[in-house]
């Protein structure tokens, strides 16, 4: 059960950034999809879908490899340099 409610926490940020790459990709081709009136709109919308997607399964994945200690030291959470 907790494999299917991480899977499904993962699935939406993953669309997010398929889709932001979508827009990005169609903008490059001058494709204009029919809600968004503008280019660089369209452009931009992709670009901050992208990053919030990605963002997110990064630090997903952080979150838990530091829960189960797989992380360099640099990378661990409260520890200091001396």
């Amino acid at each position: 059960m907790a494999r299917m409610l991480a899977f499904l926490v993962l699935l939406i940020p993953g669309l997010m950034a398929a889709g932001g790459i979508k827009l990005i990709r169609d903008t490059l081709f001058g494709k204009l999809i029919g809600s968004i009136p503008f280019l660089w709109l369209q452009f931009l919308i992709g670009i901050v879908l992208l990053v919030i997607g990605f963002g997110f399964f990064a630090g997903f994945l952080l979150h838990r490899d530091r829960k189960n200690g797989k992380v360099q030291a640099k990378f661990a959470k409260g520890k200091t340099k001396n």
